[in-house]
């Protein structure tokens, strides 16, 4: 079989099942362990799949700017910042980093709400403009224009002094064993910061996004709380999650 051959296999088995196994490659392709793992190395190097230890993940799709993403799936993304609401409650303190999804959250907030909301995503601020008893906090820094939100060393400087009983993450890659992943090193480090000073994390997550990894990881998938996904999903996507003690909703 020639190489080109092997490698459309590899990534065909990867878009069915999300994952290869090197040791199952070798069996279904008929060749050496040498072979399978150049394979990978070449297809990883190509942007085409993320080798981990013993295989393969499917990688993310490239990086969208957030006008693009806006309409993608709105109805969905509508659904699941509904479901989340059952997880707010007067009083709290409630951080919520940019993303579509996240901006719908914001929008579907009950108007008579007393709380707080702390940001870096000056769309959420817009959400929020019309809650009478949501104070808003945006964090400064840098605007990061893909994904409208705020990042660097004074976005991350002004969650030192915070803490916040619920934090809304915004999810670009998701996967049970790589963890929580985005394409912006930045963009990770501040959200592994706002983990960090969470009492409780929910992650609003459409089911592209489950089983997919990207660059840089922003923290475990254990790291979660709750995951909020879509009603008819596949068990085997979700399955992982309740593996980590983590509430699906």
């Amino acid at each position: 079989m020639l190489r080109e051959e092997r490698h459309q296999l590899i990534l065909h088995w990867l878009r069915n099942e999300q994952k290869v196994v090197a040791t199952d490659l070798i069996h279904r392709l008929q060749v050496s362990e040498d072979t399978v793992r150049r394979d990978l190395r070449e297809l990883d190097k190509a942007g085409l799949l993320r080798r981990v230890h013993g295989g393969a993940l499917l990688i993310g799709p490239p990086l969208v700017d957030f006008d693009e993403r806006r309409n993608v799936a709105a109805s969905t993304k509508t659904l699941l910042a509904k479901k989340a609401l059952q997880l707010v409650h007067n009083g709290q303190v409630i951080l919520i980093d940019g993303g579509t999804t996240n901006v719908q959250f914001a929008l579907h907030l009950p108007l008579d709400l007393h709380a707080t909301v702390i940001t870096n995503s000056p769309p959420i601020t817009d959400a929020l403009k019309s809650h009478p008893h949501i104070d808003v906090i945006l964090l400064g820094g840098q605007l990061y224009k893909h994904s409208m939100v705020t990042l660097g060393a004074s976005t991350m400087e002004s969650l030192n002094d915070i803490k916040v009983d619920l934090y809304v993450l915004g999810v670009y890659h998701l996967h049970p064993q790589t963890g929580i992943s985005y394409p912006n090193q930045e963009e990770a480090l501040v959200k592994r910061k706002m983990i960090s000073v969470a009492t409780e994390v929910a992650a609003l997550a459409t089911s592209d996004k489950l089983s997919s990894v990207s660059s840089f990881i922003a923290a475990p998938a254990s790291a979660l709380t709750y995951l909020i996904t879509e009603e008819q999903i596949e068990s085997n996507l979700v399955d992982p999650y309740l593996q980590l003690h983590i509430t699906v909703l």
